[in-house]
């Protein structure tokens, strides 16, 4: 009998070490996800949040009493929405970013054709057709002749600052919407400018450089500073929920701010007539301290105070970005030898960033260098801004008497702009840039700022552009690669 004990105890061990053994091995094979799976069913109050996000379909499909059992606190759970995850979006709007879900080749939104052609015809691609009978334009800045720092002022001509080292901040997580702020809005204007033959051609262009840490300490905190380069060691960061950051957003951002600083000495100094920063990620946002509103560096901020290193005793830094530009006013609302003048829709600060009320007018010395026109409501035109030109922004900066001007051209108020909701037209834009011509003797710079819809974006940067056409001399333009004769050239101003 205590032999059959023995061998019976001896059994039921082995038994238990295979059962041990198989658990071991067996469920070493299980996946991850039925991990989570069987967590989930452990703790019903949190399962489907953790589904939604973790499991893959197969899962799901696999585990479908999950989805069955209903309770309490998920009384919101509509099975249905399983079928709209699964659902397939066919295209997202080239133009727009829209997603379409649905047969259609036109944009639900915007109208733009499906395959259409705005990210290498630029404005002038048919938002109808594909554009088959047109040769694409490849924008790039390869072989464009610099300023000479030599030149002279009579010679000079529009400078654009334009480098594709900045078409690298872009977000890498991957949403349902691409952001606003993407790659794409410098390749639609580029792609404008070359199908006009303005740049590469008629434009000169200036050597790309990246801003100093000393030039950024004399406009930002060194916080401020040290948390925009410390992205360079992210793959993937965000400042707030709607202000991404990569790998490569700190060194876009130096390169824009640098840009923006040499085109304002190139001007100040006579070395160019006016510029264009073709330039991201914007900046108006950007504070003191504060990295917000798709912005990094205050790039316009940077132009300014590099004109006045340069010998412009007092700068204007016009602002017609749809929204109020906080961080350029904060930069400068202490300052006297800048007047600030923003036009943006408030609607009683409701309207983001909710700052630039007309009683914010400077302080500390400065009161009357910061004047704000806030808009109470969208849907405003060419007509509300060129009358807010006249009687209220031309007056001011006409006894202001700049000796540099700067716009902060943001064309998200343009018709058609998904987050602007305004009604300014290409021609609208080309007048109010007109009308500032009369100011510093011609001495300007178009910052780029805002701006979602391709289309609007590409067609009012090149209708700024364009704005007031001037003869060039017959042998710069020999020198810019023409056949030397003389030919109109495309002015800012």
């Amino acid at each position: 009998m205590a032999t059959v004990a023995v061998e019976m105890n001896s059994l039921k061990s082995r038994e238990a070490e295979i059962s041990v053994h198989k658990h071991e091995v067996g469920e070493s094979s299980v996946s991850v996800a039925s991990d989570e799976v069987a967590e989930a069913k452990a703790q019903p109050n949190a399962k489907r949040a953790r589904l939604q996000k973790e499991l893959t379909f197969q899962d799901l499909y696999e585990n479908q009493e999950l989805l069955d059992e209903d309770d309490e606190e998920d009384g919101d759970w509509d099975p249905s929405q399983l079928q709209k995850c699964v659902e397939v979006i066919k295209w997202l709007c080239k133009n727009c970013t829209v997603a379409n879900i649905n047969d259609d080749v036109f944009c639900r939104v915007c109208g733009e054709h499906k395959d259409s052609k705005i990210l290498s015809l630029g404005h002038f691609a048919s938002p109808f057709a594909p554009d088959e009978d047109l040769n694409e334009i490849q924008p790039t800045i390869k072989g464009l002749r610099d300023i000479d720092p030599r030149e002279s002022a009579a010679n000079s001509s529009t400078a654009i600052g334009f480098d594709e080292r900045m078409l690298l901040h872009a977000e890498v997580e991957m949403k349902p919407h691409p952001h606003p702020e993407r790659p794409d809005r410098l390749r639609a204007i580029a792609a404008s400018l070359a199908r006009a033959g303005i740049f590469p051609g008629r434009c000169c262009s200036i050597p790309a450089r990246e801003i100093t840490q000393e030039e950024l300490m004399m406009v930002h905190s060194s916080e401020h500073i040290e948390s925009v380069e410390v992205t360079s060691k992210l793959m993937s960061s965000y400042f707030t929920s709607d202000t991404y950051a990569n790998e490569h957003s700190a060194c876009a951002a130096r390169l824009a701010a640098g840009l923006c600083a040499d085109l304002a000495s190139a001007i100040v100094s006579g070395r160019a007539k006016n510029g264009f920063a073709l330039v991201r990620p914007p900046g108006h946002h950007a504070g003191v301290k504060n990295v917000m509103g798709f912005c990094l560096h205050n790039n316009a901020a940077v132009a300014a105070l590099a004109a006045q290193s340069a010998g412009a005793r007092k700068v204007l830094i016009l602002d017609w970005d749809v929204h109020h530009g906080n961080g350029t006013q904060e930069i400068f609302e202490q300052n006297n030898s800048v007047l600030y003048i923003s036009l943006h829709r408030h609607e009683g600060g409701t309207f983001y960033p909710g700052t630039g009320g007309a009683h914010e007018v400077g302080y500390m010395g400065a009161e009357g260098f910061c004047v704000n026109i806030p808009w109470s409501r969208g849907g405003v035109g060419d007509n509300d801004y060129i009358f807010a030109f006249q009687h209220v922004v031309l007056p001011i900066a006409s006894e202001f008497a700049p000796d540099f001007t700067i716009i902060s051209a943001g064309f998200d108020a343009a018709r058609g702009d998904p987050l602007g909701g305004c009604d300014i037209t290409p021609s609208g834009y080309a007048q109010m840039t007109h009308m500032l011509n009369a100011l510093s003797g011609g001495k300007m710079l178009v910052i780029l700022e805002g701006g979602y819809n391709l289309r609007s974006i590409s067609s009012s940067a090149t209708a700024v552009i364009k704005a007031n056409p001037q003869k060039r001399d017959a042998e710069f333009y020999h020198q810019c690669g023409g056949d030397g004769v003389i030919e109109v050239s495309y002015s800012i101003c």
